[in-house]
């Protein structure tokens, strides 16, 4: 079972990107009981929280990125995705997807870089 993100690239300011992240292969818990997240780590920081999509439908954002960074799902597709939009610099990072079941899969995607230009 892999996940696989994308979408991650250079933007401007004010810009906008749609990441995409779709688990491949068969998984033993039913996805839309999964609980999602993306997380990004900016060069010399540590990783940290973006957004989540829990599998009782709560979302929750970081301070940060509220307002700009939509997190959502299709569950058919098996597959995360987070449209951010009104970009900063400060969102320059590589992101990553997360996904998790209350069985104990902790699966992460590979990294897609978001480059964000001023």
């Amino acid at each position: 079972v892999q996940l696989q993100a994308s979408g991650g690239g250079l933007v401007q300011v004010g810009g906008s990107l749609r990441l995409t992240c779709k688990v491949h292969g068969t998984i033993t818990s039913v996805f839309s009981n999964m609980d999602k997240y993306w997380y990004r780590q900016a060069p010399g920081k540590q990783r940290e929280l973006v957004a989540g999509s829990t599998r009782d439908r709560r979302t929750m954002y970081a301070d940060s990125v509220k307002d700009r960074f939509i997190i959502s799902r299709d569950n058919s597709r098996k597959t995360v995705y987070l449209q951010m939009n009104n970009l900063e610099p400060e969102d320059t990072a590589v992101y990553y997807c997360n996904v998790r079941s209350i069985e104990g899969a902790d699966l992460w995607g590979q990294g897609t870089q978001v480059t964000v230009s001023s």
